[in-house]
């Protein structure tokens, strides 16, 4: 009987002492996951700041306060109501980025950090758009993000935070105002069409000009290089005529054979008022004449007759009228 109780308390010990050491153990050893801080502190006093890794605790004197995220965080704060400079409630909604860079500060120096960047981004946006009008708030969004980043960046240093961007992600003028704002829009994106349509005409009257004139020149050279050319072809035809007649050596009778056979010709048109005939035509005709005269004695010999009231001078050339 004395035997087995010493052994159910033997037994008993060792197994305290084993929930004991597992105790021991879990509360002393320690992983640290990446971009992650713990805070240790040693009998209620900050003691060091655990790095990511493996660490060793001192049981029941250490102890490890809830760990610290490095990464950088993103805050949307929910809008807010700033009054402008020029008395007009607008509708803010503001996103903050920041770090925490010192896990001692930010546990120590302050309660509850993001609660305090919220309030203290609250307070500096309405300080930066108090001095601005609506126009001014609407159209200066990088200089408000510059601001505000510099007095939050300032502010929560000895915090252990680094404030990288401030962004504004809305910022709604009244109803009315927003009524305002789309009929100037409207009138201006009406007047802009207006400009674009006038200066649009304008260029193409200046096209279809520029194309008429260019149109016109061309047409003016190409008539004029036809009339050289025609003139040319012309010119080259009557040398050829004049140099094949003379090559031919041709007698009178002959001569006044192609004047008879010209003269219906001078007549074509109904435009021909005025027939020109060369002095030649005479001495032609006389010969022909004299031809006929000597064939046919019995017939008298033909004459040119003229007008009374023109003269016929030797050389030169009689005009009849039709």
């Amino acid at each position: 009987m004395g035997d087995n109780a010493g052994a159910v308390a033997l037994t008993i010990v060792l197994l305290v002492l084993i929930i004991f050491v597992v105790i021991v153990l879990v509360r002393s050893v320690r992983i640290i996951p990446q971009a992650r801080a713990g805070v240790v502190e040693r009998l209620g006093k900050y003691a060091r700041t655990l790095n990511p890794g493996l660490t060793i605790l001192i049981p029941f004197v250490d102890r490890l306060l809830p760990l610290l995220d490095l990464r950088e965080q993103v805050v949307s704060f929910p809008p807010q109501p700033v009054i402008t400079e020029d008395n007009l409630v607008v509708s803010i909604d503001t996103v903050v980025y920041f770090q925490v860079t010192d896990p001692r500060a930010a546990t120590y120096e302050i309660a509850n950090y993001i609660q305090a960047v919220e309030q203290l981004t609250t307070t500096t946006l309405r300080n930066v758009v108090g001095g601005l009008n609506l126009e001014e708030a609407l159209t200066s969004r990088d200089q408000i993000n510059g601001q505000l980043r510099g007095v939050l960046d300032e502010a929560t240093g000895r915090w252990g935070i680094r404030v990288s961007r401030v962004e504004l992600k809305a910022i709604d003028p009244p109803l009315s105002i927003q009524d305002s704002m789309e009929k100037q829009m409207r009138a201006e994106r009406d007047r802009r069409a207006a400009i674009l349509t006038a200066e649009g005409t304008k260029q193409s009257a200046i096209l279809t000009a520029e194309g008429e004139r260019q149109s016109a020149i061309l047409k003016a050279e190409g008539d004029a290089k036809a009339a050289i050319l025609r003139a040319d072809g012309e010119s080259q035809a009557i040398q050829k005529v004049f140099d094949a007649i003379h090559k031919g050596n041709p007698t009178q009778k002959l001569l006044a054979y192609q004047y008879l056979q010209t003269l219906p010709k001078l007549a074509n048109g109904s435009a021909n008022k005025l027939w020109i005939i060369p002095s030649e035509i005479g001495e032609a005709l006389k010969g022909i004449g004299d031809v006929l005269g000597n064939s046919t004695p019995d017939r008298p010999s033909v004459k040119l007759a003229q007008n009374e009231d023109s003269e016929s001078f030797p050389g030169h050339s009689a005009a009849t009228g039709v």
